[in-house]
């Protein structure tokens, strides 16, 4: 492409932009040549700069998008499903929406906020229901003082132990249960035959012995005591008096010797020695081996869990202890009240629904202390420490090896620093 100028004389446009370069160039001197100089020399060494100040930029983007280790945030995406078991303070127990509260709680939080775990918690009624659950998938993990028993070591996966605890008995108190059974077995129809047959039996010998010595004997203090004189008939206006006094001396023993005389009088009383000695051994017999056994159960204190055939004994569904009432010794043998939760323990008792609570020791005394002190004086502990064994939580066979040794870890260092009471 051409232009054409006023003259009418056409030049090429290259030319012209040539012209106008030299003229500039001639106009700034010999500078011009050594400035362009060194501006080409700056460009090539920022061009061969260019890569590594891009390779530096590109690390220090990475390192601000992606960081190395965030304090607050979880080690992995996965957010472990927990399960809780309800209803057993002081170990685990929900107290309201979302708010948790008990010493095996307690522990799993440290747990998770050392091991940077995300969770989510969901209740369960008992821990039957619990393990169960573990071990089918539906959780990751359970929540509570699990006891480790024989039989669940082999169907369920526990974690470290952080405590032992045992079984007791928690019962009613009743200041006047003794004196009850006493007199329930003193108004039994076979002692109260027993004494009726040996006052009988008494009485008929008084008789005959009244008869016998027809007087008072020589030296008696019979004799001594009579206003009528030696050796003389009894007299008929004291007949009742004498009788009694001669009564009272056969059935009890001392004495004999100063209402008989004659041989026939010392016979009878050695009569009424044998008597004594029969119904006394079948009194004594009849109140130990018939009565007081046949007692109320309820209001006798048991020497171990064998004792507690007969009673209405409250434990929890699933829970250890139920497993100990229904299987032998006390299988069939004991009425298995089912207990909701624990904390419905003291009502059941002070309203006699039930003779005895079985559950762990360390919860009964804790449910225990949390009534008013005057319910409190009528409920006591009773076989506390039966048959102690290790408590855990409980891993489903599904959860990473990893994660659970992780777990244990922390458990671990929390009974080092005492973090588990």
């Amino acid at each position: 492409m051409t232009c054409l100028p006023r003259g009418g004389r056409s030049r090429p446009r290259t030319r012209v932009r040539r012209g106008w370069r030299r003229a500039v160039q001639m106009a700034a001197g010999p500078g011009w040549l050594a400035g362009k100089s060194r501006l080409q020399a700056a460009g090539s060494r920022f061009l061969a700069l260019g890569p590594r100040f891009l390779a530096i930029g590109s690390a220090f983007l990475a390192l601000g998008l992606v960081p190395l280790d965030p304090p607050q945030a979880a080690r992995s995406e996965t957010i472990l499903r927990v399960g809780v078991l309800d209803g057993s303070p002081p170990c685990s127990e929900l107290r309201g929406p979302g708010r948790w509260e008990g010493k095996a709680v307690r522990l799993w939080q440290f747990v998770a906020a050392r091991e940077r775990l995300a969770y989510t918690l969901e209740p369960y009624p008992n821990a039957k229901a619990l393990l169960e659950a573990s071990r089918r998938g539906a959780l990751d993990l359970g929540v509570g003082c699990l006891t480790i028993t024989p039989e669940r070591v082999g169907t369920y996966r526990f974690s470290l132990p952080f405590q032992e605890s045992g079984v007791a008995l928690l019962m009613g108190t009743n200041r006047l249960a003794s004196l009850r059974a006493v007199l329930d077995g003193l108004l039994d129809a076979r002692l109260l035959g027993l004494l009726a047959g040996y006052l009988l039996a008494i009485g008929a010998l008084s008789a005959v012995v009244w008869r016998t010595e027809g007087g008072y004997p020589p030296g008696s203090a019979m004799e001594a005591g009579s206003a009528t004189g030696p050796a003389g008939p009894w007299p008929k206006r004291d007949w009742w008096r004498r009788y009694s006094l001669v009564f009272q001396v056969l059935a009890t023993g001392p004495g004999t010797n100063t209402i008989v005389a004659t041989t026939r009088g010392q016979g009878l009383v050695v009569l009424s020695y044998l008597l004594r000695i029969v119904f006394g051994s079948l009194i004594v017999s009849t109140i130990t081996l018939d009565v007081l056994r046949q007692a109320p159960m309820s209001d006798a204190l048991p020497d171990s869990l064998d004792d507690l055939a007969g009673r209405r004994v409250a434990a929890r569904p699933g829970s250890v202890s139920e497993k100990l009432l229904r299987s032998p010794p006390l299988q069939g043998r004991v009425t298995v009240v089912p207990l909701p939760k624990l904390s419905d323990a003291p009502a059941l008792l002070l309203n006699q629904r039930v003779d005895a609570v079985l559950a762990d020791e360390q919860q009964l005394r804790y449910v225990r202390e949390q009534v008013p002190l005057r319910q409190r004086s009528r409920l006591q502990l009773v076989l506390d420490g039966q048959r102690p064994e290790s408590q855990a939580f409980v891993y489903s066979p599904q959860l990473p090896k990893a994660t659970s040794e992780g777990i244990d870890r922390a458990i671990s260092e929390a009974k080092r620093n005492g973090q588990v009471p």
